[in-house]
């Protein structure tokens, strides 16, 4: 059985077909049909909804796509719709700033927009108006009629009058409540003909998984979800790893950063952000705020998609996996666990427990770079991830990695080979790009021609060689001033 707050209401779950999301759930089994769907693969925003959980003595609130999460990540937590946000028939401070600044025009993504506004005015400083805060609180919310000015106006409003609500009055009694259904033990849902677990330990989840090697890890669902709502298949075995709190933690050590492998994106961003910053701006890009406070880093590279955003990144800084079997664990370094497309190094009934990023040296230059058709929430075409040691001006150490460019994240050997150990100038740079094309034969699709791809790549290369010359140069100028 699972328990949640739907609002205020208690609500205990134990028959319900572990397929159903909890958009699905709204509507169809509860009613509550202001939370819209529009693409089902969370894209849009107009499912939006917040999920409130216990941090420590307070409530954290965050958007999710409810079109991608099953319902039963709920356990444990309070789930807040647009028509909750209504108190003794005056409309919340966010829906006023919506109808103030007019901010509504066709309708149908409003509820998505209000959700997102609600969570933002909640987590922003009081009455505080932040337009990079607010730009990013509403990437993921997309309005066909072109209504973002006034949504922004609204943003601008709610933000920077912020008065208590319904919400703050009634924090004390809702995080009672919360602990009160915190889980204590496994929990199930049970349809008869499929079945979700949910452990909360690593231990757990081990003796699951090992008993249930067929089973589906399901994390944050953001890639998961879509064999349901997109290709409609059914998943009859699920293993949920989000109540596993040894799987969501970050912890930093001398040497390196420990990152549990359900732990939401969102959460990753402060440590990798701190020590590596263009990994905080390609986190930034990485899909939506939904998504991210939703999808794991584990997941992104379990799904083992050629194009995930993280992998990359993670094998050009020599990143490791601590795979977990029953009770056996092996530490795997990330550049070997993708073996071809969708085809991991992965044994049946072992899962990623953690991944261990070293932490930043001085003397490297780490730089990584995202392209793709939009700026935000968008697929890479190509992905690209330069970790460098120079040494008076000789490359001594270089890994390079790229996404988007094979089947698999993969480094690029012949390229490093040509770099490591000559002059770090423009003709070395050159002969390395001309190296890319021994390692890579890139394909064609609807992103990107494998002309294109091979292009960007080298340029990319060139990127980084020109950027890092600039940031010396300025280096110099400044310490001349």
């Amino acid at each position: 059985m699972i328990q949640f707050l739907l609002n205020r209401e208690m609500r205990s779950e134990s028959a319900l077909d572990p397929n159903t999301t909890v958009l699905e759930y709204l509507r169809e089994y509860r009613g509550k049909t202001g939370t819209k769907e529009g693409c089902a693969s969370g894209d849009c925003g107009a499912c939006t909804v917040v999920v409130g959980e216990l941090d420590g003595e307070r409530i954290r609130y965050r958007t999710l796509n409810s079109c991608l999460t099953f319902v039963s990540a709920l356990h444990g937590k309070q789930l807040i719709t647009v028509e909750d946000l209504k108190d003794r028939g005056q409309l919340h401070s966010v829906q006023q700033a919506m109808v103030d600044c007019h901010g509504s025009q066709c309708g149908f993504c409003t509820p998505g927009f209000v959700m997102s506004l609600f969570a933002l005015q909640k987590n922003a400083a009081v009455n505080q108006y932040d337009p990079h805060q607010t730009h990013e609180a509403l990437a993921g919310n997309l309005c066909r009629c072109t209504g973002y000015r006034p949504i922004l106006a609204a943003a601008e409003q709610a933000c920077g009058d912020h008065q208590p609500d319904q919400f703050d009055a009634r924090a004390a009694e809702t995080i009672a409540r919360l602990k009160a259904i915190a889980p204590r033990e496994t929990a199930e849902l049970n349809s008869g003909d499929k079945r979700c677990l949910s452990p909360l330990t690593v231990a757990d989840l081990a003796e699951l998984y090992s008993a249930n090697p067929e089973a589906r890890l399901l994390a944050g669902g953001t890639d998961l979800a879509l064999e349901v709502t997109q290709f409609h298949r059914a998943l009859p075995v699920m293993i949920h790893v989000g109540q596993i709190a040894e799987m969501k933690k970050v912890e930093i050590t001398d040497s390196r950063i420990e990152i549990g492998a359900a732990t939401p994106l969102t959460d990753c961003y402060a440590a990798l952000a701190s020590e590596y910053p263009d990994f905080g701006e390609l986190l930034q890009r990485f899909a939506s705020l939904q998504i991210r406070n939703q999808g794991t880093l584990g997941g992104n590279i379990g799904n083992a998609s050629p194009i995930g955003d993280s992998p990359p990144l993670l094998i050009a800084l020599g990143a490791q996996l601590l795979l977990r079997k029953g009770t056996a664990s092996r530490t795997l370094a990330l550049q070997d666990y993708f073996i071809d497309y969708k085809v991991t190094a992965r044994e049946p009934g072992e899962f990623i427990e953690k991944i261990i990023v070293p932490r930043a040296q001085p003397g490297r230059i780490f730089r990584a770079y995202k392209v793709s058709k939009r700026l935000d929430d968008d697929i890479s075409a190509v992905c690209a991830a330069f970790d460098l040691k120079i040494d008076q001006g000789v490359v001594s150490d270089a890994r390079i990695a790229f996404g988007g460019m094979a089947a698999i994240p993969k480094r690029a050997a012949a390229c490093e080979a040509t770099l490591d150990g000559a002059p770090w100038n423009q003709q070395t740079v050159e002969r390395a790009c001309e190296a890319l094309a021994e390692d890579f034969t890139p394909l064609t699709d609807f992103r990107a021609s494998r002309e294109y791809r091979l292009l960007v790549a080298q340029n990319l290369l060139r990127k980084c060689f020109l950027e890092q010359q600039a940031a010396k140069t300025e280096t110099r100028v400044t310490a001349y001033v």
